[in-house]
């Protein structure tokens, strides 16, 4: 009787034993299983994009305290389109934007802003959240930009000092991505190749022209590239993008650390009807000894596709 419950005792325990490690084993699959399914109906191209106009407008009459009468738009889109295929991600964002300033006592319309940027980076599942990358940033303007000031007799005058594609950013290179999700991703690229083009009629005697020496149209760098992006909802009907690029040239003053951060702010009054803020900083000595800055606010009427 002893040893007949013994051998009982033992068979439920092997058979309790194998019970739940099939259930361990369910589990796994399943998680397995959802993951497999929670990946693959992700797969394809997702594409959203925005178009923004933004208007000003001032008029003064008998104003005692002073003003000028003015008048400015800009137009802005930022469009996204991302693709991934089971291991494969592919994120891709152009952001291009252009305005103009009239005021009643100047001879000539004045940009607000004037960009064009594309950003594009091609992932492998290294790990985890992490993508072995190749990735490509091309930046330039539309329109000639000048340098403004007034002759002998007072008279505003301007002198042509950019152009499209004067200058213009080719950056690309090798590294590693990190993306939680399309609001939320990190790319390191340890060896970017940087170009810089302008026309070689702008360069000066003895002064390099956005880092290219005169007589030249080009300018090569090899560096570190670091860039970031988070796009948050601060409350309801309130987001905020935040972008920063990062580079190093290992070749010239690898202590001096180009860096262009664009905050965008979107409060949306209904479907249509948005108060936009865009803040630009950039630091890139080989341009400007010191930070640029611009920054951009107004009514806008918003169209999402």
């Amino acid at each position: 009787m002893k040893k007949g419950l013994l051998l009982g005792l033992v068979f439920f325990s092997m058979t309790l034993s194998q019970a739940q490690n099939a259930e361990k084993e369910i589990i796994v699959n399943t998680e397995k299983a959802v993951n497999k399914i929670a990946d693959t109906t992700k797969n394809g191209w997702k594409r959203k994009g925005n178009f923004v106009f933004l208007f000003n407008q001032s008029n003064f009459n008998n104003w005692l305290a002073g003003g000028e009468n003015n008048l400015s738009g800009n137009i802005g889109i930022n469009y996204d389109f991302n693709y991934k295929k089971d291991n494969i991600t592919w994120d891709n964002k152009v952001i291009a934007s252009y305005g103009l300033l009239q005021t009643k006592n100047s001879d000539f319309e004045k940009k607000t802003d004037d960009r064009f940027e594309y950003n594009s980076v091609f992932g492998r599942k290294a790990t985890g959240q992490w993508y072995y990358s190749f990735f490509l940033n091309f930046r330039t303007q539309f329109t000639k930009g000048y340098v403004y000031g007034k002759d002998a007799n007072g008279k505003e005058i301007r002198t042509e000092y950019t152009n499209v594609f004067s200058p213009g950013y080719l950056t690309f290179g090798p590294g590693m991505f990190w993306k939680k999700s399309d609001n939320l991703k990190v790319n390191l690229a340890p060896l970017t190749s940087k170009v810089t083009f302008v026309d070689s009629d702008f360069t000066l005697p003895n002064k390099a022209y956005f880092g290219v020496e005169e007589g030249k149209s080009s300018r090569y760098e090899l560096g570190f590239y670091a860039s970031g992006y988070y796009k948050l909802e601060i409350m309801a009907n309130v987001s905020m993008e935040n972008t920063l690029n990062l580079y190093s040239n290992y070749l010239e003053d690898a202590k001096n650390v180009d860096m262009d951060y664009t905050l965008a702010m979107v409060m949306r009054i209904n479907r249509y009807l948005t108060t936009n803020l865009v803040f630009q900083s950039i630091y890139d000595d080989n341009a400007f000894q010191g930070f640029q800055t611009r920054q951009i606010f107004g009514l806008g009427m918003n169209f999402e596709f």
